[in-house]
């Protein structure tokens, strides 16, 4: 695609990295079919082709208005896009360009910067915790919208005291620990029976997925900067890995190289972080071959459902079911649109309910095509989402291998 940009971009680094995206776009719609809020408004603005022309025309020097704002607002970076896309067109890194600059731009209501702000501050915060653990308290008394954002209170069990001479770093998360810690427990209770130590970096909190994607991107690489201090001792004595539990989490880490690219003192770093970084499905394969005999897969009836981060953004697809069916598992994806998204994409519950919730019942309905007993996905966001339409059990997969485990 022929972009001409306006002088105020043409010598930036936004610009540059766009304009070299752009030009891969043919414009052929393939993206149209696979994009969610495409199949849910029938807006050509509402899918990537029609914001990637939006983004253009803001670069070269059209000025975007509040309409602009919204239909980039309604992308849910899901990157469905770029796994149909036969240009290879970096769609997830040109959003969030376009994004920054009308931001920049246009003003939003102070209501709007309000609830961002409180998301972005609120979510990484240390207060997180205290302020989940008073709402699981009064749960019963939330009014359903609060209270599908609440989880119940979780008991975490027992974080195993073996050392391993193979250790692994893990991420602990944001909001995971206090929304649902079994997830981070049940990880290192698995690795720990196939002989991994799972070490959590004190220092280490938001991967900075949250401020970034919500235009405080300063503020996200300050995050990434932070982990990267807290890991690299970790890093220099041997660790293996950099394991995520949470797939929204290990896109954004596998992408610290990119995003700091230009940083002249983290660069390198990052690189070495990203590429240090696996979802802990990727570890799967080794993982089967240490847990033969210990664990003692139930024949129930187990739905997956792939989040958008780890089919797209890390464009692993598969995995969990062969090597959980390997173990023993019943574990499939829906037959119908295994590849859309649930609606949960970050904040973006919070942000676009309506839009999102359509696309929550629309999984479940697929998902409840197969009858199972159980639903499990790999990123607490999705699993806290679709635990709010349903009142079948939904989980991380890693927890139904841990209660497995002889």
């Amino acid at each position: 695609m022929q972009t001409n940009l306006a002088p105020e971009f043409k010598h930036t680094a936004d610009g540059q990295a766009a304009e070299a995206i752009l030009r891969k776009c043919v414009h052929c719609g393939f993206c149209t079919a696979t994009c969610p809020t495409y199949q849910l408004l029938g807006d050509e603005l509402d899918g990537p082709r029609g914001r990637i022309y939006l983004i253009k025309q803001v670069l070269e020097g059209e000025a975007p208005t509040r309409k602009t704002q919204a239909h980039l607002d309604r992308c849910l970076t899901c990157r469905n896009c770029e796994s149909t896309c036969p240009s290879g067109v970096d769609y997830g890194h040109l959003v969030d360009i376009g994004r920054k600059i009308v931001d920049q731009k246009v003003a939003r209501p102070a209501s709007e910067r309000f609830v961002r702000w409180a998301l972005k501050e609120g979510l990484p915060s240390p207060l997180f915790a205290p302020a989940m653990k008073m709402g699981q308290l009064v749960r019963g008394l939330l009014p359903a919208s609060l209270k599908a954002k609440v989880p119940a209170a979780q008991d975490a069990g027992q974080w195993p005291t073996r050392t391993h001479a193979r250790k692994v770093l893990m991420l602990a998360g944001c909001v995971q620990p206090a929304m649902m810690p079994n997830i981070n427990s049940a990880t290192a209770r698995v690795l720990d029976a196939a002989g991994v130590q799972t070490v959590v970096a004190a220092k280490a909190g938001c991967c900075g997925a949250v401020k970034f994607h919500l235009n405080d991107q300063d503020g996200g690489k300050a995050e990434m900067r932070a982990n990267i201090d807290a890991w690299w001792p970790h890093v220099e004595s041997g660790v293996v890995a950099i394991v995520m539990n949470a797939s929204g989490c290990g896109v954004t880490v596998k992408e610290y190289g990119h995003i700091l690219r230009d940083d002249p003192q983290y660069a390198v770093k990052a690189q070495r972080i990203s590429d240090l970084t696996q979802d802990l499905s990727e570890l799967l394969p080794d993982l089967v071959d240490k847990l033969r005999g210990k664990v003692s897969a139930k024949a129930a009836q187990v739905a997956f459902h792939p989040p958008c981060t780890l089919q797209h953004g890390q464009q692993l697809r598969g995995g969990v079911e062969e090597h959980m069916g390997a173990l023993g598992f019943k574990i499939n994806t829906c037959r119908v649109e295994p590849h859309l998204c649930c609606g949960s994409a970050g904040t973006y519950s919070v942000l676009n309910p309506k839009l999102a919730y359509e696309l929550r019942d629309r999984k479940l309905r697929n998902l409840g095509e197969m009858q199972p007993e159980q639903i499990v996905s790999a990123n607490i966001g999705c699993i806290t989402h679709l635990q709010s339409g349903t009142g079948t059990p939904v989980k991380h997969w890693v927890e139904l291998l841990d209660e497995a485990l002889a």
